[in-house]
């Protein structure tokens, strides 16, 4: 399976279609507007600090990845008849065989699946390219990334820290 082309489709809680695909370098101003979008409670819940927005910097750095040691898809579906991103999960290779992975769903989105959609093509993406445990940081208050990783069939290892949930995934 090749990441970098990677792509399929999947149907929402709501019946509308969705595509999980590859990010590519030509989606940074589409990915940049979905960012905009964000709630800065998501944003908060994503990058575990109150922030505004994000820069154009970070943008492009989320943008460009090797498909190798650092894969992101997207979620994107049709909102009036334009192709929009709704929601993103990467991982980064941490160490041989483990990569840590993090998760990005809209407001207006979330609660149609789009989380465990995500979820499952990144593992199996993962475990093509020989990753064997997937690792994450959660805050304690951030339930519904919780919940992903609780129903993604993996058996979670969850270990509760100061304000965090330390999450392994055995692939």
């Amino acid at each position: 399976m090749n990441a970098a082309t990677y792509s399929a489709l999947e149907t929402l809680r709501d019946g509308r279609r969705v595509e999980i695909r590859a990010l590519r370098p030509e989606d940074q101003a589409a990915f940049g507007e979905a960012v905009s979008q964000a709630s800065r409670k998501s944003l908060y819940l994503r990058f575990f600090a109150m922030k505004s927005g994000v820069s154009e910097a970070e943008i492009a750095s989320f943008v460009h990845v090797d498909f190798v040691d650092h894969v992101a898809l997207i979620a994107v579906i049709s909102e009036d008849g334009k192709p929009a991103i709704v929601g993103s999960a990467r991982y980064i290779v941490t160490k041989p065989a483990q990569a840590e992975v993090a998760f990005a769903v809209l407001d207006a989105y979330q609660g149609q699946g789009i989380g465990s959609m995500l979820m499952r093509h990144l593992g199996a993406i993962a475990r093509g390219a020989g990753i064997t445990e997937l690792i994450a940081e959660v805050l304690s208050e951030n339930l519904p990334m919780l919940r992903v990783f609780e129903r993604s069939g993996l058996s979670p290892i969850l270990k509760r820290g100061a304000g965090t949930v330390h999450v392994s995934l055995r692939l």
